[in-house]
Parts: C-alpha cells; structure tokens; sequence
C-alpha cells in the first residue's frame, strides 16, 4: 500500500479515512516538495560567470583545495 501524508510538528498525518494498525512497520521515503529538477531550482546561477579556469570542472579541487591538479 502507498499513500501519501503529511508532516506537521514532526507527526504524521494520514489522509482522512485511512487507519494503519498499532504496529505497523512502514518505511518513509523524504521527497523534495518543490517538484523541481535540480537544473530548475539553480537556472539563475547558470551562466553566472565566465571569469573561471577553463579547467576548473577537472581541477575544482586544485582551485578550492590546493590539490594537485588532474591532466
């Protein structure tokens, strides 16, 4: 069975009309409520720069860290 609730004060809520016995075991799976990809939630950070190392998606590491850097 799958239904979906609601969390309010950190207790669940049911729907109306659904009764789930004392006991029940039941695993809870967190879903983001916003229904947006990650690419929508951040389109206007996209493009926000063109001021970085060509190879900073190979070498982030070397530019936030000071580790060596890869090729």
């Amino acid at each position: 069975m799958s239904i979906t609730v609601t969390i309010e004060n950190d207790m669940i809520k049911l729907p109306p009309g659904v009764h789930v016995p004392d006991g029940t075991t039941a695993r809870i799976t967190f879903e983001s409520g916003s229904g947006k990809t990650l690419t929508e939630r951040y389109a206007g950070l996209i493009g926000i720069t063109d001021a970085l190392p060509e190879d900073m998606a190979e070498n982030h590491d070397h530019y936030l860290h000071g580790a060596p850097r890869q090729g």
